[in-house]
């Protein structure tokens, strides 16, 4: 029998299933704090720089005379946002209260930063601002690139030694290295170590992935991996809750690592995926772990079930390259690149993006986590209604469109259109966060099976690209300054994805169609005969 006729008999989300798929679950929230983490960690805060003769305990003006200080040493800043310059002050060289005609402008080395929304974050006790701010930029990146080789590196890994070795592999070197980023003396060594950070993490959230939907029956899938999203979506809340409550980088990072300890325990509970076993030909120990799940299900299980085929576990997988080998695949699979992309560039950009909306840091990252959650009940109720297609591009557009529209209360309105500008950011994140869920499953059904895991291999890290790219998108507001660069990240975000959507209507529907299982398969799915006998007709006029 294959697989799947087990779980049929089995139960496909039976009372074994649901408890190993919540302890699968667990690690995503881990997981969601860790992707999000640097955006608290590595916050800019408000910053000027130290003046002599000034009381510099505090960001804050204290007195008159204070602010007749303050404006005889620091210049006024070109940027509309900002009262004073944060790189430059003057050079005093006559009296002390008044600025002398001879005086120039100098960088400062030393800075003094508010304190009101973070005590210290790393950002500030490394003082990466002025001409090292792009470094906050650059470990994000470094980061993605870790999630990146994390997902290439481990899911080799998971496919050699087995699901459950390789993920205790990744909970041994994500608890080390995320205690250890609490003490990084410096930035190269805490590059290296978020490095490691990005891959361990999502080496460990893809397996979670993939040995949990190995144990869900086919009709449950879908709604198992949305499910998993969710509990990213509560580390984000977890994750804004450790910040509000400590404030501190250090000990926001403690947080996020403590609960790594508790992964190690998954060595004596979570059990190697069965199908994996099979594959590997070792059928007494799939037995045990089917006759353990059968038991905790309360159903018998015949014999004859368990004379195992290995037909679909035999290599029948495709090359990469055969997603390009057909001018139909090659805009599929480009297509599904460029939203994978986007999607991720706007997921996380938009986060990102949190502390230049204005307003309250906390209020605005813990709504545009939360709202993750309407946007998967969302993608479960309308997959199977409207289709993955009409759905995956109902979100992009959605999104894009009102990431675009910030631009109006930003450029043409005040600080009390703020909660505008925030529901729209709103808006933004809800659409991408639901054409996550929907381009997971858009995805695996529209690739052909013998190229299915190589395509959804490639879709996953050029999501990674956009993770990559976020930072920067993200940051390029600091650099254009003014009114315009705080909506310049949600424009490029709004742009992108629209285009994104309105491209996805070049691929056919998947809903209620028998799936593609060949390459030829593939270049027929979704095509008429019409289209498909004119082809034909150039190709063979082409070759006379």
């Amino acid at each position: 029998m294959k697989f799947d006729d087990i779980l049929y008999s089995l139960g496909e989300f039976g009372r074994y299933q649901k408890r190993l798929y919540l302890l699968l679950c667990l690690p995503a929230i881990s997981v969601g704090c860790f992707m999000m983490g640097l955006v608290l960690t590595m916050e800019t805060p408000k910053h000027r720089c130290k003046i002599l003769s000034y009381p510099n305990d505090t960001y804050e003006v204290q007195s008159a005379y204070h602010q007749h200080l303050i404006n005889l040493t620091i210049p006024r800043s070109d940027d509309e946002t900002l009262d004073y310059s944060r790189c430059y002050m003057y050079t005093r060289t006559g009296a002390e209260n008044s600025k002398p005609a001879n005086s120039t402008e100098e960088k400062c080395n030393e800075w003094v930063y508010d304190t009101s929304v973070f005590e210290s974050t790393f950002t500030s006790k490394m003082n990466l601002v002025c001409d090292d701010a792009l470094l906050t930029s650059h470990a994000k990146m470094i980061f993605y690139f870790g999630v990146l080789v994390g997902d290439l590196g481990f899911g080799v890994l998971a496919d050699i030694i087995g699901r459950k070795k390789a993920l205790y592999v990744t909970f041994v070197i994500l608890l080390a290295a995320a205690f250890g980023i609490c003490w990084a003396p410096e930035f190269i060594s805490f590059v290296i170590l978020e490095f490691i950070i990005g891959a361990a993490n999502h080496g460990a959230f893809m397996i979670c992935c993939v040995l949990g939907l190995e144990m869900v029956g086919p009709s449950k899938r879908v709604w198992a991996g949305i499910i998993i999203h969710a509990f990213f979506a509560i580390g984000l809340l977890y994750l804004a809750g450790a910040g509000y409550f400590l404030r501190d980088g250090q000990y926001i990072s403690i947080a996020v690592a403590v609960p790594c300890v508790f992964y190690l325990t998954y060595w004596w509970f979570v059990p190697e995926s069965p199908r994996w076993l099979i594959s590997q030909g070792r059928q007494p120990e799939a037995e045990r772990i089917i006759r353990k799940a059968a038991k905790v299900n309360k159903v018998n299980i015949d014999s004859k079930l368990l004379k195992f085929s290995n037909e679909d576990n035999e290599s029948t997988e495709g090359r990469i390259w055969h997603l390009f080998s057909h001018r139909v695949m090659l805009v599929r699979t480009l297509v599904l690149f460029f939203n994978w992309a986007i999607v991720s560039m706007m997921y996380y950009g938009v986060t990102m993006h949190a502390g230049n909306m204005g307003g309250d840091f906390y209020l605005n990252f813990f709504l545009l986590a939360v709202v993750e959650f309407p946007a998967y009940a969302l993608c479960i109720i309308l997959l199977d209604r409207i289709g993955r297609k009409k759905l995956h591009c109902s979100f992009m557009v959605l999104g894009g469109l009102a990431c675009l529209s910030t631009i109006f209360p930003v450029l043409f309105g005040d600080k009390s259109l703020q909660p505008v500008t925030l529901t729209l950011a709103i808006l933004g994140k809800i659409g991408s966060a639901g054409a996550f869920g929907v381009v997971y499953v858009f995805s695996a059904e529209l690739f052909p099976t013998v190229v299915r895991n190589a395509g959804m291999g490639a879709c996953s890290c050029v999501a990674r690209v956009g993770g990559m790219l976020a930072p920067y998108v993200a940051s390029s507001g600091d650099l254009v300054g003014g009114k315009f660069g705080q909506a310049l990240p949600l424009v490029i975000f709004g742009a992108t994805s629209v285009t994104a959507g309105l491209l996805c209507l070049l691929l056919p529907e998947t809903l209620n169609k028998k799936l593609p299982e060949t390459v030829e398969d593939g270049v027929k799915f979704g095509r008429t005969p019409d289209k498909q006998k004119k082809e034909y007709d150039v190709s063979s006029s082409t070759k006379l």
